[in-house]
């Protein structure tokens, strides 16, 4: 009887596996483990439709070929790392998102895979948006391209990460107008280990005011906390939106191996402790205002950094170290805290070092503890100005080609030639990172033309 009763629930089981997959496993061939393991396939014409699923592990989603505007998705469900749940198109790239469409991605390891945002717009809020509850989740191979109000004072976000563990990969965020950073991490009261790479962050024109940054990682009121963010191997081409692309607003972050093209602006420790940046590039070809690192806080390292043609000086200057007010606010400049600056190389810029930038009669806190060495500066313009004298500045074996010898410099040979499109030295040549790996979709035009 006992046998009998297992026999039951397994034939019971088994019935269960064929209505969900919609086919009959052969027995014995190991492709019924397959079957159990593997999710249903949805192919969806609308939001509606794919907000009414109750989505399981294993399951994927294909967006069919149909009119995408004005479409509110909610991707919501909970996979798990074996077992992802996928939202997708049957064609990446080529079905276009419009009107006021978005996409809220709420749930634990969700994938968006190949979606397309184009000549929309919304009045508020944000198209991509990251629940706070939401860990582990992936847009990939995904663009968000000229989604532009009528008004440039309409403010709102292209991509608002919350959550924790979340990753924004191989995507393309171009031409973006209007109020808003493109991209934010919103911090929580724990961290949220966010991973931004390989993406294109296409030309962005001057805002002319405050809230055109290209990547913003957490706001003044969080900036104490931290995030442990990594942004790494993406392209900025031309983000001219304001001063700062990347203005880093708490602490413990890491921004490697990034290029800078023609930016208008820094990379910018604008406040929280212990960041790092570092081997990324900074090309500017004397275009006007290019600017380099800036830096504010405590516990900051610049270190291996490339800086070639940068025209911008004192805030803009290829390595700029703030002043800071006595007592700040969350929202004021605080002062700058044993920084490291090293083994960078700093090539044919019109200020290599500014130090005390931004001095005023509010921002009279000079520098604490900067330490600059192991250096390499070709051909600057002006190569250290004093704004103010920093306390405790440490200037030790920094080479210099090309200007005359200060304190903490010594006359280097020419060691720079001409590899792959940028300087380096010669015992150190290595291929940019954008000319072995893919940057943004996979289905757009490789980008390693820079």
């Amino acid at each position: 009887m006992k046998k009998n009763i297992i026999k039951i629930l397994f034939i019971i089981g088994l019935s269960n596996a064929i209505m969900v997959h919609g086919s009959t496993p052969k027995l014995g061939s190991g492709i019924e483990e397959k079957a159990l393991l593997e999710g249903k396939i949805y192919k969806i014409k609308s939001a509606a439709e794919l907000n009414a699923l109750v989505l399981k592990p294993g399951d994927k989603v294909v967006m069919q070929a149909s009119d995408w505007s004005n479409q509110q998705l909610n991707f919501k469900g909970k996979g798990t790392k074996e077992q992802p749940i996928t939202l997708t198109t049957a064609n990446p790239g080529a079905i276009k998102l419009t009107g006021s469409s978005n996409l809220k991605i709420d749930g634990e390891w969700l994938l968006v895979d190949g979606l397309a945002f184009a000549d929309g717009y919304l009045d508020k809020g944000h198209v991509i948006y990251f629940s706070t509850t939401s860990s582990n989740c992936r847009l990939t191979n995904s663009s968000i391209i000229n989604y532009n109000p009528p008004s440039r004072e309409t403010d709102y976000k292209w991509i608002s990460l919350y959550g924790s563990y979340n990753r924004v990969d191989h995507c393309e965020f171009t031409g973006k107008t209007h109020q808003g950073t493109t991209l934010v991490v919103w911090l929580a009261d724990k961290p949220n280990y966010h991973q931004i790479d390989h993406n294109y962050f296409g030309p962005r024109p001057p805002l002319e005011a405050n809230g055109g940054e290209t990547i913003r990682i957490g706001t003044s009121d969080w900036s104490m906390h931290d995030s442990y963010t990594q942004v790494s191997h993406n392209i900025f081409d031309k983000c001219d939106g304001e001063t700062e692309i990347i203005s880093i607003k708490s602490g413990h972050n890491t921004i490697k191996s990034n290029l800078f093209y023609e930016c208008d602006g820094t990379l910018t420790f604008r406040h929280g402790n212990f960041s790092e940046v570092l081997d990324n590039y900074f090309i500017g070809n004397k275009k006007k205002n290019t600017g380099g690192i800036r830096i504010i806080g405590e516990n900051q390292k610049v270190e291996g950094n490339y800086l070639q043609g940068l025209s911008g000086t004192g805030l803009r200057a290829a390595i700029s170290v703030m002043n800071a007010v006595e007592k700040p606010k969350l929202n004021e400049y605080w002062q700058v805290k044993n920084a490291v600056i090293s083994k960078n190389i700093i090539a044919d810029c019109t200020e290599a070092f500014n130090l005390g930038s931004g001095k005023n009669a509010t921002r009279v806190l000079m520098p604490d503890g900067v330490k600059i060495t192991e250096n390499y500066i070709a051909n600057p313009q002006r190569l250290m100005t004093f704004e103010d004298q920093p306390k405790n500045l440490q200037l030790e074996n920094n080479q210099l080609v090309g200007a005359t010898l200060t304190q903490g410099f010594v006359k280097a040979k020419q060691e720079l030639i001409k590899s792959n499109g940028v300087w380096q030295l010669k015992n150190n040549l290595k291929k940019p990172f954008w000319l072995t790996e893919r940057v943004g979709p996979a289905w757009k035009v490789a980008r390693n033309n820079f």
